[in-house]
């Protein structure tokens, strides 16, 4: 992929990434371009001059998205410099524990119990809260079970152009190292 490309793609990365979970232009760039830079790991000095950023803008980047275990920074024995990549915890399905989502349906019950004698219409924020909690509480393990099994199969090679179902074809690819390969995964900051 041609330079130009790269950055093209970490523009829309960043500006995604600012809109979608707040996070600076930059970080969302960073992040971006650590999808699609070779190699995948990067000195802060060589993400510097790709990003056309100051290396203070970048060292900044890191240490946010460092904070989100989405990138991380190695340093191989003998050498001065770090080197930053994607971070392999970030490829791990995120907000799937359902515990997390029966925890939520119990606070929310707890502020409803404040208003036992509200009007409905001041009950239905809490409500849909317990509601949309204890639905994902039920839902969740059975979709982390499906990521599981399609990403197994997105790890295999594949023997023809698509992998999946029939309904929710994905392109085969020959997957990188299950080392330095990431999705995007469910975040918020």
């Amino acid at each position: 992929m041609p330079h130009e490309k790269q950055l093209d793609f970490a523009d829309l990365f960043g500006r995604f990434y600012a809109r979608q979970y707040g996070f600076p232009p930059m970080a969302g760039r960073l992040l971006g371009y650590l999808f699609v830079c070779d190699p995948p790991f990067q000195t802060i000095d060589q993400l510097s001059e790709a990003l056309l950023a100051s290396r203070s803008a970048v060292t900044g980047a890191v240490k946010l998205l460092e904070g989100y275990r989405m990138v991380r920074r190695t340093r191989a024995a003998g050498e001065r410099l770090d080197r930053v990549s994607l971070d392999p915890v970030s490829q791990q399905p995120q907000h799937f524990d359902s515990a997390v989502h029966k925890e939520h349906a119990a606070v929310f019950r707890e502020g409803l119990a404040l208003l036992t004698d509200a009007p409905p219409e001041r009950r239905a924020p809490l409500e849909e809260m317990i509601a949309l909690a204890e639905f994902l509480a039920v839902r969740l393990p059975a979709l982390l079970e499906e990521w599981q099994e399609l990403r197994g199969r997105l790890n295999q090679p594949a023997d023809s152009t698509t992998v999946g179902t029939e309904a929710d074809p994905i392109p085969a690819h020959q997957p990188a190292p299950t080392s330095t390969r990431t999705t995007l995964g469910e975040h918020s900051p």
